[in-house]
């Protein structure tokens, strides 16, 4: 098993930054991959970055060019770097842990961007 822990969310104003950060305990041997998840009020969870083992990363449409995804594997910790943020990126984010055995996702950490 594979526990996530997020921390990093709170209150920004419209076209701040907020650093998330996550560390994974537990059966990390097993990682093949890291990301964030975010759940809009009312919306669906989606997935907005990944990072893989080797560094690549992907981002959903909304977040690319104003989030940027690392990790340091020596820690099994990933971060999500958020510039520009607006309104409608709002919503409680997770972090989401891919490995052997499937699957684990945090707690969540709320992010509210004020208008």
């Amino acid at each position: 098993q594979v526990q996530p822990v997020e921390s990093g969310g709170g209150l920004v104003e419209t076209g701040g930054s907020l650093r998330l950060s996550c560390k994974a305990s537990g059966s990390v041997f097993g990682i093949n991959a890291m990301g964030w998840n975010r759940q809009a009020p009312g919306k669906q969870r989606e997935l907005i970055a990944t990072i893989t083992n080797g560094g690549m990363t992907n981002y959903a449409d909304s977040v690319k060019g104003r989030f940027t995804i690392s990790r340091d594997n020596a820690k099994n910790t990933v971060y999500l770097q958020m510039n520009g943020l607006k309104p409608e990126d709002t919503g409680v984010y997770y972090c989401e842990v891919q490995y052997s055995l499937g699957r684990a996702w945090g707690q969540g950490t709320l992010v509210t961007v004020s208008s």
